[in-house]
């Protein structure tokens, strides 16, 4: 079966940059082209492959760069800090909205309350070593959770919070993973471009006595982020 030209590039690439280690800049690419024996329409087709898939870095104005490794995210109820800092990074997150809302009908199932009473809203852009990773949207009931902004420090653990402040204990949840295009919006909020593929993310958590938490909504940068889930029979 005949391989595709961009597709045998970009694996000579991969050996590329396996040589050229993490961080390192890539050649020009009218270079590499000319080394490649194609065409910069093919090079090019091939890095833009490369970026996608998280094994290049493209930055404004320096160049392309080989990217590190993915963080990798478990598909479990555990606190996004202690998540990434078990794999060396440094968390943080950025406030984007921290509101009250009326709850549509969907949300409000997923809440287990009625429709249009008032929900928190918490928006918040998560970054690790100071770069965009993921946008997170979490929903909690007014009437459970009254003094949750007083309490919640916006830019800590959520987590962390719940159970340390408010006696949450978390029991169980359910989460939905899918591939998406980003927003204009989301897409500028994380830094990324529209074309870039995109992971979200749909939870529900409920506490040990069965009632629910709350509603998540994540959306992660496919170049940068990936998933783990442990199985068993």
């Amino acid at each position: 079966m005949d391989v595709p030209l961009h597709f045998a590039v970009k694996t000579r690439l991969v050996e590329l940059l396996e040589r050229l280690g993490e961080g390192a800049a890539l050649p020009p690419e009218r270079k590499l082209a000319a080394e490649f024996g194609v065409s910069r329409w093919t090079m090019r087709q091939a890095i833009r492959e490369l970026v996608a898939d998280g094994r290049l870095r493209a930055r404004q104005g320096q160049g392309t760069f080989v990217a590190t490794p993915k963080l990798v995210q478990p598909l479990a109820l555990v606190s996004y800090t202690e998540a990434l800092r078990a794999q060396g990074y440094e968390p943080a997150r950025e406030v984007v909205t921290f509101e009250e809302i009326a709850a549509d009908a969907e949300l409000a199932h997923g809440l287990g309350i009625h429709s249009g009473e008032p929900v928190h809203r918490l928006e918040r852009v998560l970054l690790a070593d100071r770069q965009p990773i993921g946008l997170e949207t979490t929903y909690l009931a007014v009437e459970r959770f009254p003094d949750l902004q007083s309490v919640l420090r916006p830019t800590g653990s959520l987590y962390r919070c719940l159970t340390d402040e408010l006696g949450v204990r978390f029991g169980e949840g359910e989460e939905v993973v899918e591939t998406v295009i980003a927003s204009p919006r989301e897409a500028e909020l994380l830094q990324a471009t529209q074309s870039m593929p995109m992971f979200l993310l749909h939870r529900n958590s409920r506490d040990v006595e069965g009632r629910p938490i709350e509603v998540v909504r994540s959306l992660y940068r496919g170049d940068r982020v990936a998933f783990r889930a442990t199985l068993r029979p």
